[in-house]
């Protein structure tokens, strides 16, 4: 890649999080497929052992709030997700940050992000690695800014966005979420196996981790198939347990796939579909409620 004409600006999505990611602080060249860089990670922890830094008069000058953390002693995680692509000069560069679809930048650097926190949980072999929803920043900016600005932190340019506008909309559920709690708390309800593995079976399908949803899924179904047994008075159960059980094969075969390679778009969709199912079968325990 070509360097960057004088006075250019790079697109940036930074998050606020409140707490320790994982990754060591610094910089990180994020490459395709074809080796060209595609973004700059800057990761920086306050309330971790601070850095050396050199800054020029420029980057010292450059504008930067102060993080909004509720705590000095609580470790805040600024994550800066830098495209490598520059825009050519102040004048594109505005005219992009003010016409941006900020929801969907955010969203796309969100994944990215946690395509970094997936492979560090793998290479240290630590399940408490884990990964972050726009939801769960304490503030979220989109901006512009020089490329010695952003490798910083910093910005020329920003804007805000509220995060709980990310809140994810609630699945098909039986019960309102505290009602539920509550009930887990107080033993009239149990935590079914089958719950938490659906579950890791959506993470692993919302972040493309397809070949792992369909091994997920098939130890998922059969857990739900047994679990769900002591509930099958229930009209609505049943049904949905006679429907999961012709699901089976379709499953097997979409995992026994996900053991030897990638899935084709006919077994994605049908993971996809299947999970849906899952989901709905699970909540469908308690659409009546507990008592």
């Amino acid at each position: 890649m070509d360097a960057p004409a004088p006075g250019s600006r790079f697109r940036f999505v930074q998050l606020e999080l409140p707490w320790a990611l994982g990754p060591a602080d610094g910089r990180y060249v994020l490459r395709g497929h074809a080796g060209e860089p595609e973004h700059v990670l800057v990761l920086e922890t306050l309330g971790a052992p601070p850095r050396r830094r050199r800054l020029s008069r420029r980057v010292a000058r450059a504008r930067r709030e102060e993080p909004n953390t509720p705590h000095a002693l609580a470790p805040l995680t600024i994550a800066t997700l830098v495209a490598a692509a520059p825009l050519p000069g102040d004048d594109v560069a505005l005219q992009w940050l003010e016409s941006a679809d900020l929801a969907a930048e955010v969203r796309a650097a969100v994944e990215v992000l946690n395509r970094v926190l997936h492979a560090e949980r793998l290479v240290r072999a630590d399940p408490f690695v884990r990964e972050v929803s726009a939801a769960q920043a304490i503030a979220l900016r989109i901006g512009i800014g020089r490329g010695e600005e952003v490798a910083e932190g910093h910005w020329t340019a920003a804007r805000a966005l509220d995060a709980t506008a990310f809140r994810p909309r609630s699945r098909e559920s039986a019960l309102r979420p505290q009602e539920r709690f509550a009930a887990l708390l107080a033993g009239r309800d149990v935590a079914l196996a089958a719950e938490e593995l659906t579950l890791r079976a959506r993470l692993d399908l919302d972040r493309g981790r397809t070949r792992e949803a369909a091994l997920q899924l098939r130890v998922a179904l059969e857990a739900a198939l047994a679990e769900l047994q002591a509930w099958s008075r229930n009209d609505d159960v049943a049904s949905r347990l006679t429907a999961l059980r012709g699901d089976r094969e379709a499953v097997a075969g979409a995992a026994n796939r996900a053991l030897e390679g990638g899935l084709d778009a006919k077994q994605i969709a049908a993971v996809s579909e299947i999970l849906s199912r899952v989901e709905a079968a699970l909540a469908a325990r308690t659409a009546g409620g507990l008592d």
